[in-house]
């Protein structure tokens, strides 16, 4: 799947929130680069991590939650 459809369903996840999306994406980046595990088939020693994390939230693995 291409980036640009990868990243339209990752922002139907947050209702179009680009600034929600770049937090859930940084948060999850930050948890790959300190050990976690991908809960997609990638490889992070050949895939970027952004990459990865929006294809996660993109696939619904991850959940975001918004606080009211």
């Amino acid at each position: 799947m291409r980036l640009e459809q990868v990243t339209a369903k990752a922002l139907e996840k947050t209702n179009n929130d680009r600034y929600l999306l770049s937090i859930a994406v940084s948060k999850r980046v930050n948890q790959l680069l300190n050990g976690a595990v991908p809960k997609i088939d990638k490889d992070l020693s050949v895939a970027k991590p952004a990459d990865i994390a929006l294809e996660e939230i993109a696939q619904g693995f991850i959940e975001i939650i918004t606080k009211n």
